[in-house]
């Protein structure tokens, strides 16, 4: 009968050890992506960062009004082509990336550029990703979208 705890105690543990590891090891590929995410965002390579993306991703953003919205990919790509022509310099800089879970991944971030008239701004990001099965299938993204009042 010991040997029978023994055992079953055994496999209990190998079960959570695998469990931790595989949930550690689909956190750390969630955080490779989105570092991938970032380096093709500040390199202007949309077509490429939206395949980070599965099809008809679900997306929350001040630009897009208050409820979610599904885009494609193409109209991913048309969006960030228009935005970058708007702002050439567009750049997103990391300040946090802070993993929750196996599926979602908060990072906190500044983005920075120039405007056709020469402004410059820097607007302070933080968006939610949801990644099911290495593909981003959330971008749930907020920003104060509001100028203040003069």
């Amino acid at each position: 009968m010991k040997a029978l705890k023994i055992l079953v105690s055994g496999i209990a543990l190998s079960a959570m050890l695998i469990s931790c590891n595989s949930a550690d090891k689909t956190q750390a590929e969630n955080k490779a992506l989105i570092e991938n995410y970032f380096k093709l965002f500040n390199n202007h390579n949309w077509k490429a960062l939206s395949e980070l993306y599965v099809e008809n991703a679900e997306f929350k953003d001040p630009s897009f009004g208050n409820g979610t919205v599904k885009q494609s990919k193409a109209e991913f790509v048309k969006k960030y082509t228009e935005l970058n022509q708007v702002f050439p310099d567009l750049k997103d800089k990391v300040i946090q990336v802070y993993p929750s879970g196996d599926q979602h991944i908060i990072v906190e971030f500044v983005s920075t550029g120039t405007a056709p008239d020469q402004s410059k701004f820097e607007l302070p990001i933080s968006t939610i990703f949801t990644i099911d099965n290495g593909k981003i299938t959330k971008d749930y993204t907020y920003y104060d979208n509001f100028e203040e009042a003069k």
